[in-house]
């Protein structure tokens, strides 16, 4: 993996994917996911997920907190790592879309899902979402 974060970026990354949750707004879940990316400059945003009652008009945290990083002026947005919290006893992978976006932003970005327990899922999203279709592919 290209993308690591040091020891002390990735500390902060976990504590900020761990808070997120706990502002997850989830009531038909009640699944609360925290996600951070760490960006290519080094800077760090936050996301969670916000569920809705029409359940396709849900975000996940993890595109919650990439939009954000768009959405700060992040056009060239070229991530780095993104962390992903669960308060389960096991990790759990991003989603689908997710993959998608996350590796729209990050084509080689480390992934890591962390969680309440010990355990612990760290891959490059290449390993997630093999034949992944990107950017590269519409020029």
């Amino acid at each position: 993996m290209k993308s690591s974060p040091t020891p002390a970026q990735l500390q902060k990354l976990k504590a900020a994917a761990k808070t997120a949750a706990g502002r997850a707004y989830a009531p038909y879940s009640k699944f609360h996911v925290g996600a951070a990316v760490l960006t290519a400059s080094g800077k760090i945003y936050s996301g969670c997920n916000v569920e809705n009652a029409s359940y396709g008009l849900t975000n996940c945290a993890e595109r919650t907190a990439i939009f954000s990083a768009v959405a700060a002026g992040g056009k060239k947005l070229k991530l780095a790592c993104v962390v992903v919290y669960t308060p389960t006893k096991t990790a759990t992978a991003p989603c689908g879309a997710c993959r998608q976006v996350i590796y729209e932003f990050g084509p080689d970005v480390r992934v890591i899902s962390v969680c309440a327990g010990r355990d612990e899922i760290d891959v490059s999203i290449g390993a997630l979402l093999p034949g992944a279709f990107g950017p590269a592919d519409l020029a």
